[in-house]
């Protein structure tokens, strides 16, 4: 054998023994726990043949608590970059079977690499966490690592998507990457995220708490907001990330890829027309009208089980992707509270981010009242949707099925906050309050110094009348111009779809500035 023949083999031996990251014994106590290994995730992710790795042999530099005596080819992560359906992606994938895929200096490096070269390329950035935190042997150089990869987030945020996958643990500092980037998936009951596991918190506050229960994908789907999506194995979450791309563009000077469809575009829907209640408190399922105007009938939503007073999530529209911004009337009576204004106008933003518009569908009463929202700064959390809609540039067309009352009518994308197209359906009462209240304070003393309960009951009714007549209506807002259009329901898709197109070439710009102060 040649000397060339002898390195060919050498390399070919390295390869093999760095695809088996910490060896065979880990990779099965992997899958023992229902976890499928980094490698294994990319090659689900990516389209087969498609991966080009980097940096497959660095090692760590630690020579501390005897660490120089212990090697792995990658250093407990795998990074490169690939395709999902032809189009090009960054990846990083961290490898538990590899000093439980901790972060050292080198790993560090070799994920700042890939996110560099996403910014400078203009591609999507995935990173796949299953780690236990920084490598407690480096010391301060596991942390400063850290503080390498948050920055690149703040850099990349709004220039290109990223999303973070988590399929096992995510604790301490490390949590602060996923919560930087555009989307978290976590996996039911084998990943978390906290950032002081239940040891310390039972330690410092005597609570005793489970890891699932503290950080798992439940918790934070449903009541923290940091995940938006929770998968049901590995393989789910593959398939949430692979389908979410299909809905965004590769960077923020592009838009989302085209997606052909037989779905005729003046297509009608007469349900549309019966499916408002004639009692103004039932309620209806906002999901109905989405899908009826969606393509296909097909709506991706984001934050699913989180706020579900208010719904969020991407749909097609004559095959261009659209962010949906709708009240459920189901829930809460769609009222405005301290989460679901906090997670729409997260969407909000994102979409504004990276050119995919918005389709805003109102049936809101208002904002949720009492002291848990006040001392909750629904002020503050308020103004962060009102602020978001404000800035977006984006083509923002606005449809008021019923209800638009109050600061939540203002908030909801109106025309003042530079909505493009502001439609109505002839349901539709955009008012201060409904008549209830309103009567109530405008007649509220002389109904009380009223001593017959038949004239007092007459004389409510004479003027929630009058007063519903006057504004509980779309009339009196199309008269000064807030409204564009009063349209029959059955037509909703048609006239977003036209309206969508006539913004397809909208130019808008926010004034010169380093950058804004959101009311964060």
């Amino acid at each position: 054998m040649s000397i060339q023949q002898e390195k060919i083999k050498e390399l070919v031996e390295r390869r093999a023994k760095a695809v088996m990251g910490g060896g065979q014994k880990r990779i099965d106590a992997q899958h023992k726990k229902g976890k499928l290994t980094a490698r294994e995730r990319i090659d689900l992710l990516l389209d087969k043949g498609s991966f080009e790795e980097y940096d497959m042999f660095v090692w760590h530099r630690c020579t501390n608590f005897d660490m120089d005596k212990q090697h792995y080819d990658g250093d407990g992560v795998v990074t490169g970059q690939g395709t999902i359906d032809g189009r090009l992606v960054y990846i990083f994938a961290q490898d538990f079977t590899v000093s439980g895929g901790s972060l050292s200096e080198t790993m560090a490096q070799k994920i700042c690499k890939v996110m560099d070269m996403a910014m400078k390329n203009g591609a999507p950035c995935i990173g796949l966490n299953d780690s236990g935190g920084a490598r407690i042997q480096e010391g301060t150089n596991a942390l400063a690592g850290f503080g390498e990869i948050f920055e690149r987030n703040i850099l990349s945020s709004g220039v290109v998507p990223q999303i973070s996958g988590i399929f096992g643990p995510c604790a301490g500092g490390a949590v602060y990457s996923p919560a930087l980037t555009d989307f978290t998936i976590m996996v039911k009951n084998t990943s978390y995220m906290f950032l002081t596991g239940p040891a310390v918190v039972k330690s410092v506050t005597g609570e005793d708490v489970s890891s699932e229960d503290l950080g798992g994908a439940s918790v934070h789907a449903v009541k923290s907001g940091v995940a938006h999506f929770a998968a049901e194995n590995d393989e789910d979450g593959i398939k949430i990330i692979k389908e979410l791309l299909g809905y965004l563009p590769q960077n923020n000077m592009e838009t989302a890829p085209f997606v052909p469809t037989s779905d005729p575009a003046g297509r009608i829907d007469d349900s549309l027309n019966d499916i408002i209640p004639d009692n103004p408190n039932k309620p209806y399922d906002m999901y109905h009208v989405i899908k009826s105007i969606a393509d296909d009938g097909k709506f991706f939503e984001v934050h699913s089980k989180y706020a579900k007073n208010i719904i969020v999530g991407f749909a097609h529209m004559n095959g261009r992707s659209v962010g949906i911004v709708a009240n459920q009337p189901k829930i809460l009576a769609g009222v405005l509270d301290n989460n679901a204004s906090r997670k729409a106008a997260r969407f909000v933003r994102f979409c504004d981010a990276f050119n995919i518009p918005l389709v805003t569908l109102v049936d809101v009463p208002g904002f949720l009242c009492g002291t848990q929202q006040e001392y909750g700064a629904i002020i503050d959390n308020g103004a962060k949707l009102l602020y978001a809609y404000g800035e977006a540039t984006v083509p923002k067309v606005t449809v008021t099925l019923r209800k638009s009352y109050g600061g939540a009518h203002i908030v909801m994308s109106c025309k003042q906050l530079r909505g493009d197209l502001n439609y109505a359906w002839p349901s539709a009462n955009i008012a201060v309050m409904g008549a209830d209240g309103a009567v109530k304070i405008l007649y509220g003393k002389e109904l009380k110094e009223m001593e017959n309960p038949e004239e007092r009951a007459k004389l409510a009714e004479e003027k929630k009348k009058e007063y519903d007549d006057l504004f509980c209506n779309p009339y009196q807002a199309a008269k000064m111009g807030y409204i564009d259009d009063i349209i029959e329901p059955r037509n909703t898709r048609f006239r977003i779809i036209r309206g969508l197109e006539q913004l397809a070439n909208k130019r808008q710009s926010m004034p010169a500035k380093k950058h804004d102060n959101l009311p964060l």
